[in-house]
């Protein structure tokens, strides 16, 4: 009897150690994730402190130099070279092409999903998802490349088949079917991940009560995943209206608008950041701060206006987040 209660005693010691340890990594990396927490929402703070107090230098000078923020918010025209800086149409170039991109990027996304997860099968799955990756991956560069070398051609002929000239296929459409493309690996993967996380005795209660599997797929499983189909649409949205580098190199950059033409040139947000940014100094290197700060809250609008119409929809029945 003692010899069992010594064996206990000592397996008691042992197994108290291992907690102690167990709750000692545990404190370790909970204090880890803290940190590294912090220093991420430490970044995104200084990243705005810093882009808005440059920002406002421009409406903040002497009047011969200040530049008026009404006419820089609302104003139709962009000419640095005569110091004029409208941004009115700047943002509404940006929000049509940015959305229109990614509305023309949704569908397709959603059925490549419902392809990867309901009909496609084992290496088929795999290799149709590895693409997926592999396209989410490539650098915007490599993108502008591609649209200013094929993209522009394909507008280009688009155009002349309506009689319509453009400047070499550089247009408001070009930018339009990039941004659709750049944005469809971020949705469709979002979306599968939200496909395949929805509950199978979904699928079976469906297919029991007598639907067919493309009926269960589109009406039963899609919407129970609308939750992830918003927020890729979201992620997606996001690279659209940061997109600078492949833009500007097919987006003409226009002087004036908006552009409502789809053939015509445009403008965006982070073209007109980019533009001469390393061949410009004093107020025309400043306002592109500024241009930045407007870029920022036209992001977080749009997130909060996607994010609303998202809870609205989980309103009307449960969704897989």
């Amino acid at each position: 009897m003692g010899n069992t209660n010594e064996n206990y005693m000592a397996s008691e010691a042992k197994f108290a150690k291992i907690r102690k340890r167990r709750r000692g990594t545990d404190v370790l990396f909970r204090n880890l994730f803290r940190i590294a927490g912090v220093i991420a929402a430490m970044m995104v703070i200084l990243i705005i402190i810093f882009v808005t107090s440059r920002g406002v230098r421009p409406f903040l000078g002497s009047a011969e130099e200040r530049v008026d923020l009404k006419y820089f918010l609302t104003g139709s025209r962009w000419r640095a070279d005569q110091g004029i800086y409208g941004l009115g149409f700047v943002i509404i170039n940006t929000l049509i092409v940015s959305v229109t991109g990614g509305l023309l990027a949704l569908p397709l996304a959603i059925l490549s999903a419902v392809l990867i997860t309901r009909i496609a099968k084992g290496k088929l799955s795999i290799f149709l998802t590895t693409i997926v990756e592999t396209l989410a991956a490539i650098p915007s560069v490599v993108y502008g490349v591609f649209a200013a070398g094929k993209i522009t051609i394909l507008v280009r002929d688009l155009a002349n088949l309506f009689g319509i000239s453009t400047y070499g296929g550089n247009s408001s459409l070009a930018v339009i079917l990039l941004l659709a493309i750049m944005t469809y690996p971020t949705m469709t993967t979002l979306a599968v991940s939200g496909i395949r996380a929805v509950p199978k005795e979904l699928d079976s209660a469906s297919l029991a009560l007598g639907a067919t599997p493309t009926q269960t797929s589109f009406k039963v499983i899609v919407p129970a995943a609308r939750s992830s189909i918003a927020t890729g649409f979201t992620l997606g949205l996001g690279r659209a209206f940061g997109e600078a580098t492949a833009v500007s190199m097919i987006a003409g950059n226009a002087l004036a608008g908006p552009s409502w033409n789809p053939f015509d040139i445009t403008r965006t947000l982070t073209s007109t950041m980019l533009t001469g940014l390393h061949e410009t100094s004093g107020i025309d290197y400043e306002i592109r701060f500024s241009v930045g700060v407007v870029l920022m809250i036209v992001i977080v609008s749009m997130n909060l206006l996607v994010h609303a119409a998202k809870r609205r929809l989980e309103k009307k029945g449960g969704a897989v987040s």
